[in-house]
């Protein structure tokens, strides 16, 4: 199985360099959809539900203290990534990648997972607590299959964001 590494190796090859913050959004994005369309995580690594969002701890560990990452990812090979595993960062990266860490930030905010990880913790508190990866799994299944579902780009607060 790859780990968060690869996926950010990869991700970083496709798009470049980005905020931390982006990467670690598309990140979450990646392993959530590859859930629902593969049936199967992306990478064993946790996904922790921070106050700016979903974070993989051991990929932040890496870049802390840094507001951009890349153009590469020296911890990871995005060579050991799968047809279907590229796939699905690729339908991620089309879906996600023009969007802004904040605005990334922002949506998953508003998204079950994240906020029911949460839980009743105020917005700034610090938290470890784990977004698993059935609920990754049960939300994102429940947008793919809405027929009512609308893109990202246009969803109102995210254009008035950019």
């Amino acid at each position: 199985m790859a780990t968060a590494h690869d996926v950010a190796a990869y991700i970083l090859d496709k798009l470049g360099e980005m905020s931390a913050m982006k990467l670690q959004k598309l990140l979450y994005y990646s392993q959530a959809w590859q859930l629902v369309w593969e049936d199967r995580p992306l990478f064993p690594q946790r996904i922790q539900a921070w106050a700016n969002g979903p974070v993989v701890q051991e990929v932040y560990a890496c870049h802390r203290g840094q507001f951009s990452v890349g153009p590469t990812w020296p911890r990871g090979d995005a060579s050991r990534l799968g047809n279907d595993e590229r796939e699905t960062i690729d339908a991620v990266i089309n879906a996600y990648g023009h969007l802004s860490g904040q605005q990334l930030s922002h949506l998953t905010h508003s998204e079950d997972p994240w906020c029911d990880a949460r839980g009743d913790l105020s917005p700034t508190v610090r938290s470890t607590n784990e977004i698993t990866p059935a609920a990754m799994a049960e939300f994102y299944a429940a947008l793919d299959a809405a027929e009512e579902a609308q893109p990202i780009d246009q969803i109102e607060w995210i254009r008035n964001a950019v």
